[in-house]
């Protein structure tokens, strides 16, 4: 196929034109995605394996959950959303289900589908679309806020400029040691370099950060051919249809389940409502762009995690960066599934990336994403609240579906002690009711 028809192919697929994007800023886009979460290939099979799931498998279901999910979420939904198992929920799964209460790991997994089944039911009865479409404007631009403190509060730890503190929680970190010193000089490159709209600035940012960290010593120079491609194909054939579905059941987990979908529900809807917020793929009335097909394929994709041997698969905060790169199509995606596959191929060369290099591009996507704030209502104190403690939840309790409780639960009473009981509507209630039963439920 000539270049041109490839051109015409990928423009019928993901609408580039009409979305305003090119092949070029999709590409890097994706990259820039890709290069933000890779973390997940490597945190992610080690708490599993904590689990007790072979370690290798672990790898290779961390990573064709990613690829295939991430390109379905693509082609599908024409979404620039990265999907990946979840942080947070993969804790859940190793430490308290098979932890705390001493399942085994395939046991934990039948649970994890069942949260799926029961994901796709709320789908296909467009249940989870109604309660997305039910929240209040001003909550919709407070989550977007909300993720945006959020990530940046991650990359802030992340990058060691901000500690833990006995006394007051967090502190000012060490700034003139190495690695804090060369994230700040990597934040302020690559904020110079976006200042001057220079297309790929937080991929050329974390690529600078890497290769002035491996010549000042800070990680690993690569001495060799197996430092870049790995020796071995990783490969799922220990965890893969492993799953416990009748143990589960006859286990009697419904508060586990409960816990899995709630938590899940919430984080993922938290974080497409941001992502399509900053991707521009919200209607004026309100309404999210293939929101039913993006809720299938996370439907979908949670099942086959269960399948493959990992924990729920989610949409990533990450994402925000390949947004803020000029992603707006599902061709970011599609990229960042491709990087994936590959690097199943080109593991060791993956972590050489530290992680002091990739925290400064999410500092910069949170600074972009609080530019909403300005749009909230702050002046009907109904609205306010609500707003301002999903924000500040959010990144106080390190969950995006903590956020969402505190804001819908605030929104519903204040509103209902202050004589507007109309303004909230029933699917509010229905919803707050599940956050107060969940944290009855919670471990």
């Amino acid at each position: 196929m000539s270049a041109e028809g490839v051109q015409n192919f990928l423009e019928r697929c993901f609408k580039l034109q009409q979305r305003e994007t090119t092949v070029r800023t999709e590409v890097v886009a994706g990259f820039t995605t890709f290069i933000s979460l890779a973390y997940i290939m490597f945190v992610n099979p080690n708490i599993l394996a904590d689990a007790g799931i072979p370690k290798e498998a672990a790898v290779a279901a961390t990573l064709w959950i990613a690829v295939l999910s991430t390109l379905a979420m693509g082609v599908i939904a024409n979404y620039p959303v990265a999907l990946a198992p979840g942080m947070g929920l993969n804790a859940f799964f190793a430490y308290y289900v098979c932890g705390v209460l001493g399942l085994h790991w395939t046991v934990a997994l039948g649970a994890v589908f069942f949260s799926g089944v029961f994901f796709m039911i709320l789908t296909v009865s467009h249940i989870r679309q109604a309660i997305i479409n039910a929240v209040p404007d001003n909550l919709k631009k407070a989550i977007g806020v909300g993720i945006g403190l959020f990530i940046a509060f991650i990359g802030l730890k992340g990058t060691g400029i901000i500690i833990s503190d006995p006394a007051t929680f967090i502190t000012l970190g060490h700034v003139t040691q190495p690695t804090v010193l060369l994230s700040l000089i990597g934040l302020i490159l690559t904020a110079a370099l976006m200042a001057h709209n220079v297309q790929g600035a937080i991929l050329i940012g974390i690529a600078c950060m890497t290769l002035a960290s491996m010549f000042l010593g800070l990680s690993p120079i690569p001495q060799g051919f197996g430092d870049i491609v790995s020796t071995s194909f990783p490969h799922m054939g220990a965890t893969f249809g492993q799953l416990d579905i009748a143990g589960a059941w006859n286990y009697g987990i419904v508060s586990i389940i409960f816990t899995f979908t709630v938590v899940e529900l919430f984080d993922n809807m938290g974080t497409l409502i941001g992502l399509t917020s900053k991707a521009k793929m919200v209607k004026p009335n309100g309404e999210i762009e293939n929101l039913d097909r993006a809720l299938t394929v996370d439907a979908a994709g949670t099942m086959c995690s269960a399948v493959f041997g990992t924990s729920t698969v989610t949409s990533y905060i990450e994402s925000a960066a390949g947004i803020a790169a000029g992603g707006k199509t599902g061709l970011t995606a599609v990229t960042v599934a491709v990087l994936f596959l590959v690097a199943l191929l080109f593991a060791p060369l993956i972590g050489l990336v530290p992680g002091f290099a990739t925290s400064p591009s999410l500092i910069l996507v949170g600074t972009l994403m609080m530019a909403e704030v300005g749009n909230i209502d702050f002046k009907d104190f109904t609205e306010a609240l609500p707003a301002f403690l999903t924000i500040i939840m959010m990144p106080l309790t390190s969950s995006i579906a903590n956020g969402f409780a505190f804001g819908f639960v605030s929104y519903a009473f204040v509103k209902t002690l202050a004589g507007r009981p109309k303004e909230v509507s029933p699917i509010m209630w229905v919803v707050c009711i599940a956050f107060i039963v969940n944290l009855q439920l919670r471990p």
